[in-house]
């Protein structure tokens, strides 16, 4: 024990002898001016700059057009460090529904929002986005919109979004069976339609059964069957409202154009020369790409799907009675209250979307119209253009679009119409009385 202990003073003994030598050196050294020590600055470390995250909510589908939306996402990113912008799939419309509404009310709502611009009342009801006239009245980008689509971006007298992409309906048809059918003209009219479709629906193999028809309408109640049904309600002169009133509680479903829009469909069914696609799915090509059907309600975002599949097809302008007119599609990008530098942010990133660099891409990619007027002028998207002559239709249709009303309980008018639509198809009632109906309940859930 006694060794251990003479060691361990041996050592602090030691540690405390070359303690002072440093400490006598420094001093001789400080005095002779020899060594003028000074603590050493701490290096500061560079600063990056201020980076603002938005988010992005989107159902773009199918997935490739994800893809082009991501490339573009990606390329907004690269080109601005200081707003890095997330998007976000989140499901289709009857998906994001639930989230959106509960995001709002729990103030855990993204930055922006891609989706139809009938949200728009609902969102403006629970004062979750701003108006955005006084910026786009700053902004040159204003005067590049599409005039048509403003109507989609208005709602008591402010604009409450901008259009990210845009599409219309108009009728694909399979050029060889109008050819083997002896059709040499294309229906302009309605009843140059209906005859059209009389003329494609045939026996095709001999076997004394119809296996041909001339068109397919969408069954059922929900919004794609109203959507591709309007289009003829406008053509025969109908409106849902009255002129600037922006209200459900104006709408008329039991009106005119509506009546005889109606009445051509059923028509179309009693002439046989109609048939109907499965409940709710109006959008499958199957019956059109295997040529059972002639003639199909669609926009330019099945043009991909067209193409891979190496079947010939045109598409017809929607047929005139009163006028022209189609339905306007497409969705548009919400911006929802936050801080005032996220919000500058996502405006920023709204310049971008509005931009004719964008609008083609996103056109090119996806089939989509562009929203940008010099975009819809750009060579390149010319060249495209003159590639796909069914494109150049939904473009010279564009301007008779018409936007479905922008108002809150727009829900509640494309449920009676489509119950109504449905019915009549079904042979359950005629025309005018089945959209009376349909005002009658209607009626009730207004007043």
């Amino acid at each position: 024990m006694g060794r251990v202990w003479r060691q361990c003073l041996r050592e602090c003994w030691q540690l405390a002898w070359m303690r002072n030598a440093v400490v006598i050196v420094l001093l001789v050294l400080s005095v002779l001016g020899w060594f003028d020590w000074k603590p050493t600055p701490a290096i500061a470390a560079p600063t990056s700059p201020q980076v603002t995250h938005l988010t992005l909510w989107q159902g773009v589908n199918p997935p490739p057009n994800r893809d082009v939306l991501q490339k573009l996402v990606d390329r907004f990113n690269q080109t601005h460090m200081d707003i890095q912008v997330d998007s976000i799939y989140v499901g289709q419309p009857d998906e994001q529904m639930p989230k959106i509404l509960a995001a709002v009310v729990g103030n855990s709502a993204p930055d922006m929002l891609w989706f139809a611009p009938m949200i728009t009342g609902q969102l403006v009801e629970l004062d979750a986005i701003r108006p955005l006239e006084q910026w786009l009245d700053q902004s040159p980008l204003r005067e590049q919109i599409a005039p048509t689509l403003f109507e989609t971006m208005e709602l008591e007298n402010h604009l409450w979004s901008i259009p990210f992409g845009t599409n219309n309906v108009g009728i694909f048809y399979r050029p060889s069976l109008f050819q083997a059918a002896g059709i040499t003209k294309l229906p302009q009219t309605w009843e140059e339609l209906r005859q059209v479709a009389q003329t494609l629906t045939r026996d095709t193999d001999g076997d004394r059964r119809l296996d041909q028809h001339g068109i397919l309408l969408p069954l059922g109640k929900g919004e794609w069957t109203v959507f591709n049904w309007l289009p003829f309600m406008w053509s025969g002169g109908g409106e849902l409202t009255e002129a600037g009133q922006a209200n459900p509680a104006t709408v008329n479903l039991a009106n005119s154009g509506a009546i005889a829009a109606l009445q051509l469909w059923r028509d179309l069914l009693d002439d046989g020369s109609a048939v109907l696609s499965l409940p709710e799915r109006g959008y499958e090509l199957d019956g059109f790409l295997a040529g059972k059907v002639a003639m199909q309600l669609s926009g330019p975002w099945t043009l991909g799907q067209l193409q891979a599949t190496g079947v010939d097809f045109g598409v017809i302008p929607i047929p005139t009675e009163a006028r022209r007119a189609t339905a306007s599609g497409g969705e548009n990008l919400f911006f929802f209250k936050s801080t005032p530098e996220r919000e500058q942010a996502a405006l920023t990133f709204a310049e971008y979307v509005l931009s004719e660099e964008f609008q083609t891409q996103w056109a090119l990619g996806t089939g989509y119209l562009p929203t940008n007027l010099k975009a819809r002028q750009n060579p390149t998207y010319q060249q495209f253009v003159s590639q796909q002559p069914a494109v150049s239709v939904f473009l010279e249709q564009a301007p008779y679009g018409r936007s479905r009303p922008i108002f809150f309980g727009y829900n509640r008018v494309s449920e009676q119409l489509g119950r109504a639509i449905e019915a009549v198809l079904l042979g359950k009632g005629t025309p005018e009385t089945a959209l009376t109906e349909a005002q009658r309940r209607l009626s009730l859930i207004f007043h």
